[in-house]
């Protein structure tokens, strides 16, 4: 059995790991370490849950605690930028034990709160800055930090920063960053412009493909099931909602996830809501809810599609259908994560057949919808078992891409000149950081026996579970979104650009995303297919 130090981790971050229960490296992690430890540009493909975290904190520490290199104020050592609030959290989380055994110190910077705390962490001096891309430029422009110390920069979820229309403000800062540092770029897909960055800023690449997005769910079980009305689906939502475990209920707006969460916790099953109009403390406290077990149902708009990281959950529930495919992947990927299984669960109306099957097929999903009515013995097995119910026509995707276990070593892409280089396949291994917090609000009562942990993509914790109280009739008002026209979706990254816009409109970041750089003219791309200019971010946000 590989184990860290055979893929050349130094012990005392070994031992940090050990510490933690993690003993045994993912797939990823053994693919990726050999070449970051070694100051190699790597370009890693996987989906989130897949290790991607540890896979780029553990090169980061350990080249940084091997530099020399002192520490300074307002001067970071290291970079690792990615999309959304939350998923700084996490990163930081993975960070911190790592850091703590070698003298390095974290911090994280992104918008929705007060700036002060985050200045004051740079003046007392930072290695490993964990940032958004809007909180980070208006620090730089006021002067509060400088990137020229850059040795190491980490694009991660760099396909979802292009969702949603960061990508000029991330090249604005790459432009800022040594051109000599090590670059490490994660991401599912290399659509939407992450390619340009990867030609642009990335030198020679070796690429490693391990769990690509298209297999988000293989170890899911998927169902469809057809409602007559707005009625049946409001009845089915909460008998799937009231089963044990915890479970993650998607909605299209931000309004509707504020109400249905409302209305499941009125009817006994404690809920919880996690979407843009939350503020920073509130997000927190909802999500550590759901963590620690207190609430066990989340209900979330597409902020917590990626990057979102809580171990077992056995449920995801469309409740409203993803307008597009990468949407469902991301949104399903929150359960059946490290190894574990998971059942997803889309519910469609009768006019919304033929767009749920175009996504499905798009996704590589076969399945059958089946019309359940509210008291459907399937409506039941799936709330208190989903995963012993089978789906109809295996409910699996297709083959699509490298599969995870495909080794592609030494296939040279005459397009762009990187390596490509394959993983090993999926591990049901247990790995868990035993990090956590504490003090937030709850609904529920207090939960039952530890549950054991499972390797996170970012931040895991060991947490546990409980099984709802009997409930009452719950209120009968409609709350789900089924108009005609476009749904609203949730558009949530760093706190700059809260707030939302209609589906297929451009992006709602809240700032001029414009194509081209500050400075308008293109840079020479290095280890890439030459030059050409930085276009706009394509496509409407979906988170």
């Amino acid at each position: 059995m590989t184990t860290f130090t055979d893929l050349g981790v130094p012990e005392v971050l070994a031992r940090a790991l050990a510490a933690q229960q993690i003993t045994s490296p993912f797939p990823i992690q053994t693919a990726t370490l050999p070449d970051t430890l070694r100051g190699a540009d790597v370009l890693g493909r996987g989906r989130t849950g897949s290790g991607k975290t540890l896979a780029f904190a553990l090169p980061v520490v350990a080249r940084l605690a091997a530099s020399g290199t002192q520490r300074r104020a307002r001067r970071p050592r290291a970079l690792v930028l990615c999309p959304t609030r939350e998923l700084a959290t996490q990163i930081d989380a993975v960070f911190a034990p790592l850091a703590a055994a070698v003298g390095l110190r974290t911090a994280t910077m992104f918008g929705g709160v007060a700036q002060s705390r985050q200045v004051s962490a740079l003046d007392r001096g930072v290695d490993v800055l964990v940032a958004c891309p809007g909180r980070l430029e208006d620090l730089l422009k006021q002067g509060l930090v400088t990137l020229d110390g850059i040795e190491i920069t980490v694009l991660d979820e760099a396909d979802h920063m292009a969702d949603l229309g960061f990508l000029p403000v991330v090249r604005r800062l790459m432009d800022r960053t040594p051109t000599r540092g090590q670059r490490l770029l994660f991401s599912a897909t290399l659509d939407n412009g992450v390619g340009t960055l990867v030609d642009r800023y990335l030198t020679s690449p070796v690429e490693h493909a391990v769990d690509p997005a298209a297999q988000t769910a293989v170890a899911s079980t998927h169902h469809v099931l057809e409602v007559a009305d707005a009625a049946a689906k409001r009845a089915v939502v909460e008998t799937l909602a009231a089963g044990p475990g915890r479970r993650v209920l998607f909605m299209r707006t931000k309004h509707h996830a504020k109400k249905l969460a409302r209305q499941l916790t009125l009817a006994g099953i404690p809920a919880v809501d996690l979407h843009g109009n939350l503020g920073q403390g509130a997000r927190e406290r909802n999500l550590e809810a759901f963590s620690s077990g207190r609430s066990r149902v989340l209900v979330a708009t597409d902020i917590a599609a990626r990057g979102i990281h809580v171990d077992e959950v056995e449920l995801v529930v469309h409740v409203d259908p993803p307008a597009e495919h990468k949407a469902y992947l991301h949104r399903s990927g929150r359960t059946a994560r490290a190894g574990a299984s998971g059942t997803v669960l889309t519910l469609q109306l009768p006019e919304q057949r033929a767009d749920v099957r175009s996504m499905t097929r798009a996704a590589g999903i076969t399945v059958t919808p089946v019309a359940v009515t509210p008291g459907d013995d399937l409506v039941r097995r799936l709330a208190d078992a989903p995963g012993s119910v089978p789906a109809a026509n295996g409910g699996t995707p297709a083959p699509s891409g490298p599969a995870s276990g495909t080794v592609m070593t030494g296939d040279r892409s005459s397009a762009s000149g990187r390596t490509r280089s394959g993983g090993q396949g999926g591990s049901g291994r247990s790995q868990a950081p035993a990090r956590g917090r504490t003090g937030a609000r709850g609904t529920a009562a207090p939960t039952g026996g530890a549950r054991p942990a499972a390797q996170p993509d970012a931040a895991g914790r060991r947490r546990s579970g409980s099984r709802a109280a009997s409930r009452p009739a719950g209120p009968a008002t409609a709350w789900t979104s089924e108009s005609g026209s476009p749904a609203r979706t949730d558009a949530s990254g760093d706190g700059r650009g809260r707030g939302t816009a209609p589906g297929g409109s451009g992006p709602a970041t809240g700032r001029d995303t414009r194509a081209g750089d500050a400075t308008g003219a293109p840079r020479r791309r290095r280890g890439g297919r030459g030059r050409g200019r930085a276009g706009a971010p394509a496509g409407a946000p979906t988170a």
